[in-house]
């Protein structure tokens, strides 16, 4: 119970701390003022750290229907029994939404009138009119940078597949908390995976163009190193999803770990499995496109090149060659999702 008070109020100050800093930083200074540089130092941060603090210890015990904290840690103060905008709480989120809604626009330079500028207007028409006036005289060139992106996609998720098959089960935490190294393994385990997918694949494309050179390999192992965290965290969590008592029917015969886990486990999470893969190597084909942008390889560095050069009736056959790899890989991959269920 004192955790949940403890993370209640600790999630209420960040919120609070959070609209202080950005109402002042911004709306005030920034949309009020039209200060375009404001000053800033570290103690405005702190400054509204503590009001933030103050703010939410005064609602938490005083005013607890205003809690958001609450009302995500403890139920009975989100009275979800009565209707939405008669709870309290609401209104202090629509504020923050509101806030950050301001400060977003703001800070993204949303512009209507740059939008529809003419000079703005003129130049996305010369643009387009060369996007859909593809130069189908690079077809051939495209044609095998796009077989090459494809090759890419499907190797990178070969080699991820059986990595991320052992993994995940040391990954699942139903199969994990038996002893303290086990769950030692488990917490370094998911640290590891966190932070490799937290990486995009555009970073690893360029850590590995570094590393191995510019290239198609470079894109291969980028897409294997975001494929292998990316399967093991959706087949850990299949494997977290199972029925117990299937286990415990198997261990109760004396079964060892590994039959447990072969008889018990794998044949519940197979199918799944196979859906999660084939949905990856989907994703591959598009990231592949994407990374060739930093010399991953495949389509998407010869569209680097003619994008560079401002050449956009290529550019414009390259986009129509992407589109129809993606179309075409979506709806096979769909097919195959729906023929495996």
């Amino acid at each position: 119970m004192a955790h949940r008070h403890f993370f209640s109020l600790l999630l209420d100050t960040l919120l609070w701390s959070y609209t202080f800093l950005a109402t002042h930083k911004i709306i005030y200074n920034k949309i009020i003022m039209s200060i375009r540089y404001p000053e800033f130092s570290w103690g405005q941060p702190l400054i509204c750290l503590i009001l933030g603090l103050i703010t939410s210890a005064l609602i938490y015990f005083f005013l607890p229907g205003l809690s958001i904290g609450r009302a995500i840690y403890f139920k009975t103060y989100a009275r979800l029994n009565r209707p939405f905008f008669k709870r309290p709480y609401i209104y202090v989120a629509f504020l923050i939404f509101f806030i950050t809604l301001i400060s977003g626009l703001y800070v993204s330079q949303v512009s209507l009138r740059e939008f529809f500028s003419h000079s703005g207007l003129m130049g996305a028409k010369r643009i387009f009119i060369a996007l859909f006036t593809p130069n189908f005289g690079i077809l051939e060139e495209s044609l095998f940078a796009a077989i090459e992106t494809i090759y890419m996609a499907f190797i990178a998720t070969l080699f991820a597949i059986p990595i991320a098959f052992v993994l995940s089960f040391f990954a699942a935490k139903n199969l994990m908390m038996g002893s303290p190294l086990f769950k030692i393994i488990y917490t370094i385990l998911r640290f590891i995976l966190n932070l490799t997918r937290s990486i995009e694949p555009l970073i690893w494309a360029i850590i590995f163009s570094v590393w191995v050179g510019i290239g198609p390999f470079s894109g291969m192992l980028a897409l294997c190193i975001h494929s292998i965290a990316s399967l093991s965290k959706l087949y850990s969590e299949q494997i977290e999803a199972i029925d117990q008592g299937t286990m415990e029917a198997i261990t109760s015969t004396g079964a060892r770990p590994v039959q447990i886990v072969w008889f018990g486990v794998v044949p519940q999470i197979i199918l799944p499995f196979v859906s999660f893969t084939i949905y990856r190597w989907d994703i591959n084909v598009r990231m592949a496109t994407i990374i060739g942008l930093v010399g991953g390889g495949g389509i998407g560095t010869l569209l680097m090149q003619y994008q560079g050069l401002a050449k956009w009736n290529e550019v414009g056959l390259l986009v129509l060659i992407i589109a129809t790899i993606v179309w075409a890989m979506d709806t096979i991959s769909t097919k195959i999702r729906q023929a495996i269920k």
